[in-house]
C-alpha cells in the first residue's frame, strides 16, 4: 500500500509540506536514524515537473542529520554542468551530486530470462535483458534513498518514473541498449499510455528479483494543465510499493492524455533551457504522433538544439543513418554493427521517425538546413518560426492565425499525450 496519496490542485507550497510528510514516513518507515542518505531524481529535461525544488527540499531536510548524496538519474544523456545543477538543484551543494556513468561507473547483478522477455512480449523480442545498474547505489551503505520524479506518458514504458529511475536512469549500457531495443520492437504506439508495458514488466520483475532490499521510497508527482493554460501539480504519490506508481499513471491516463481529432498542423515548442539534442526534443515526435493527421506536419520549434545525439558515437549515429522508418532501420540492424552494439541508438531512429505519415520539421536555434535535412527531417527558420508562432500570444490547443491557418499549439509536449480517440491503449 502506498504510504500517502495526496490529489487536487497543490501549490507549491502544499507540495513542500508534502516532502516533509514524506521524510517523516521515511525516518518512521525505513531508518529512524540515517546516517547516508540517497536523493534519485531526474535530469534536467524533466525539471518542469518542479522535481529539482523537490529534491533540494528533501536534501535540506535531511543534511541536518545525515550525510546525503544526490545522483540525478541521467540514463546515457549527457551530465548536467555545474550551472545547470545549481539552476534544477539551488542550494545542493556541488561535491554532493554525482554523476552517472552509463558506460563506466555500473556493474552486473543479474539478467531477464530471454523466455521472460519472450513471454511479455508476446515473441516481439527474445533475448535476455542483462542488469547492470550504478556502482555508487549498489556499493555504497545507504540508510535510506527517496526517489523523485514525474509519472508522464512514455514511450519506452508507457509512464515515466518509478524503477524507470533505476533501470534506465542509473542503468549500464548492456541495460539501456537492451531495453530499448525490446521497446522499439513492442511499437512505441503500444507503449504510450499503458500501464505496463512489456519492458515495465520485466523492470517490475528485476526490482522485485534484485532490489527487494534497497531502503527505497518513491516521491511521484503528477501534473495537468489548468483552466487558464498553467501546468501544475495534482497529485503526489508516496511510497515504496508498485501500486504507489499505478495510483500515479492511472491519475496521469486520465489528466495527461488529451483526445483531438487529426491534426494537420502542430506547433511545439522544447524549451531551450532543457532540450539540446533530437535525442530528448524528439519526444515532440513521440507524444503527438498518434494525433496527426496523415500528411499533416509537425513544427517543432527548439531554440536550445545544438545536436542530434547525446553522446558522440550516438551523435554519429543519427547522421549517418536518420530517422528512416522500423523497416529499414530493422535491415540495416540485423548487418551494421554499430546498430547492433549501440541499439538504444537504433530503437531511437525508429521512435524519431513518422514511419513516412506525416512530416516533421524542426526549426533549430543552432543546427543548420543541410544538418537537419541529412537525417530526414525538415528544416524552418527559428527567428521566422518564433514571429508567426510567438509563444507568448498562442494557447495550447487551437489557434487561428492572422491569414487563416488553423493550427494546434503545444507548449510542453513532454508533459502529457495527444492522441485521436481510437488510438489510445486501453
Amino acid at each position: 500500500m502506498p504510504y500517502f496519496i495526496e490529489e487536487g490542485k497543490l501549490s507549491r507550497e502544499r507540495v513542500i509540506k508534502l516532502v516533509h510528510k514524506a521524510a517523516e514516513c521515511a525516518l518512521e518507515k525505513i531508518c529512524p536514524n540515517p546516517k547516508k542518505v540517497l536523493l534519485l531524481p531526474p535530469d534536467i529535461t524533466r525539471a518542469h515537473s518542479g522535481a529539482g525544488w523537490i529534491t533540494e527540499e528533501f536534501y535540506k531536510i535531511f543534511s541536518k542529520i545525515a550525510d546525503v548524496h544526490l545522483i540525478p538519474t541521467l540514463g546515457q544523456h549527457v551530465p548536467h554542468t555545474p550551472e545547470q545543477n545549481r539552476w534544477m538543484f539551488g542550494s545542493v551543494p556541488e561535491e554532493k551530486i554525482h554523476v552517472h556513468d552509463w558506460r563506466d561507473s555500473s556493474e552486473p547483478i543479474g539478467t531477464i530470462s530471454a523466455d521472460f522477455v519472450k513471454e511479455v512480449s508476446e515473441g516481439k523480442a527474445d533475448w535476455e535483458i542483462p542488469i547492470s545498474l550504478n556502482k555508487m547505489l549498489l556499493e555504497e551503505k545507504w540508510d535510506i534513498i527517496i526517489n523523485v520524479g514525474h509519472i508522464v506518458p512514455h514511450e519506452v514504458l508507457g509512464f515515466a518514473n518509478h524503477n524507470k529511475n533505476y533501470f534506465i536512469g542509473l542503468g549500464g549500457k548492456s541495460t539501456i541498449c537492451a531495453s530499448h531495443m525490446m521497446a522499439a520492437c513492442c511499437g512505441i504506439e503500444n507503449n504510450l499510455g499503458k500501464l505496463i508495458t512489456p519492458l515495465r514488466a520485466c523492470y517490475n520483475k528485476a526490482e522485485e528479483k534484485f532490489l527487494g532490499d534497497l531502503p527505497d521510497m518513491y516521491f511521484q508527482v503528477v501534473m495537468a494543465y489548468d483552466d487558464n493554460g498553467k501546468l501544475g501539480h495534482t497529485g503526489v504519490y508516496v511510497g515504496d510499493d508498485l501500486e504507489t506508481y499505478l495510483a500515479g499513471a492511472r491519475a496521469s491516463r486520465e489528466q495527461n492524455i488529451t483526445i483531438v481529432p487529426p491534426l494537420k498542423k502542430v506547433v511545439a515548442i522544447m524549451q531551450g533551457d532543457e532540450f539540446y539534442s533530437t535525442w530528448v526534443a524528439n519526444k515532440a515526435v513521440y507524444r503527438t504522433r498518434m494525433a496527426m493527421a496523415d500528411g499533416g506536419e509537425l513544427l517543432i520549434i527548439a531554440p536550445g538544439l545544438k545536436r542530434f545525439g547525446e553522446q558522440d558515437d550516438v551523435d554519429k549515429l543519427i547522421r549517418a543513418y536518420g530517422y528512416s522508418g522500423t523497416e529499414k532501420v530493422m535491415k540495416l540492424w540485423k548487418t551494421e554493427p554499430i546498430l547492433q552494439d549501440l541499439t538504444h541508438g537504433t530503437a531511437h531512429l525508429i521512435h524519431g521517425s513518422s514511419e513516412g505519415r506525416f512530416k516533421i520539421t524542426y526549426a533549430p536555434g543552432h543546427l543548420g538546413k543541410e544538418e537537419v535535412e541529412s537525417i530526414n527531417f525538415g528544416y524552418a527558420d527559428i527567428d521566422e518560426m518564433l514571429e508567426r508562432y510567438n509563444p507568448e500570444k498562442m494557447k495550447n490547443g487551437f489557434n487561428t492565425m492572422p491569414d487563416g491557418e488553423e493550427v494546434y499549439f503545444i507548449s510542453t509536449p513532454s508533459a502529457g499525450l495527444w492522441s485521436v480517440a481510437e488510438k489510445v491503449n486501453d
